[in-house]
């Protein structure tokens, strides 16, 4: 939501700022979606997009029901944002209007047929890649008025095992508390070697969180082909990278973050944000793309 407001106040500047004659060719709708395969919720806010298309594992397949705002270059209404549970496996498709506006077919009777055609075609032992080749092909029997373009994203799950949840109380002495948890889980999870980093991570983003934000707080690590290490609390202040002076006494934690971890972030949701740290874990198949020096982050849908 915050995003699209973003992104819209700069269409709307660029559109002012055109010649008279291209003011109206500038503007654009966008749909934005994150999926989350730990709580296994999506959350989407649309610009004047079409909706996306939810398949599930029991091959139903229908349009999501999301409240879409203006398109990028006009204003006056604010953006809402949707959000749906999705069992693992399922598969949702987001694709431009193109796709289903074509010939006399209105985009309603286009979308019934792309729902359809996925219904049909999506299916778990199919590779998304050949599934939309077919469905471009099969759609395409007519020349496009508009750009057609179509992305298919199949769902995964973080078991509950390799998850772990710690209520932040709003108390400094909570900091040292926390660091007992995290050496009790990292044990557990046979990551003994990333304890010193973790410890610290966690200890300047719980300090901020305390220091500067609103309970309630939360701290969530995730263990993937990475480490994840989450704090959140109900502030919507958004965190500053800066290098302190010699003279400061304060003002160094994301820096120590940042050089501790190989990315990190900052993510706002609709009750405040979360800021992430991420870490390599040795053996992993990130790890082994970083030492071969091409570094991929894992894509969020």
């Amino acid at each position: 939501m915050t995003l699209l407001t973003r992104i819209a106040d700069l269409v709307q500047r660029l559109a002012a700022e055109a010649p008279r004659g291209d003011r109206d060719i500038v503007g654009g709708t966008c749909l934005y979606a994150v999926y989350d395969p730990v709580t296994r919720r999506c959350t989407m806010a649309s610009a004047g997009h079409p909706p996306p298309v939810l398949v599930r594992l029991d091959g139903t397949a229908e349009a999501v029901g999301i409240s879409p705002g203006p398109p990028l270059a006009l204003s006056g209404m604010p953006y809402e944002t949707t959000v749906i549970d999705v069992e693992p496996g399922s598969v949702l498709a987001l694709y431009t209007d193109g796709l289903i506006e074509r010939g006399d077919r209105d985009m309603g009777q286009g979308l019934r047929r792309l729902t359809e055609a996925l219904a049909a075609s999506c299916r778990p032992d199919r590779a998304l890649d050949e599934t939309g080749r077919t469905l471009l092909a099969d759609l395409a029997d007519q020349p496009p008025r508009d750009d057609a373009a179509l992305l298919l994203a199949r769902t995964r799950a973080v078991p509950a095992a390799d998850t772990a949840h710690w209520d932040i109380p709003a108390d400094p002495a909570a900091v040292s508390e926390a660091r007992e948890w995290i050496t009790r889980r990292l044990t557990m999870w046979g990551l003994d070697d990333l304890l010193f980093t973790t410890e610290l991570i966690v200890s300047e983003l719980m300090t901020n969180a305390i220091r500067y934000g609103r309970p309630p707080m939360d701290l969530r690590l995730i263990r993937h082909n990475v480490l994840v290490c989450e704090v959140t609390d109900s502030s919507s202040t958004q965190p500053r990278l800066r290098r302190a002076r010699t003279t400061d006494e304060g003002g160094r934690g994301l820096f120590l973050v940042a050089q501790l971890g190989g990315r990190w972030g900052c993510r706002h949701g609709q009750n405040g944000k979360t800021i992430w740290s991420e870490q390599t874990i040795q053996g992993s198949p990130e790890a082994t793309t970083h030492q071969g020096g091409s570094r991929q982050s894992h894509p969020q849908l």
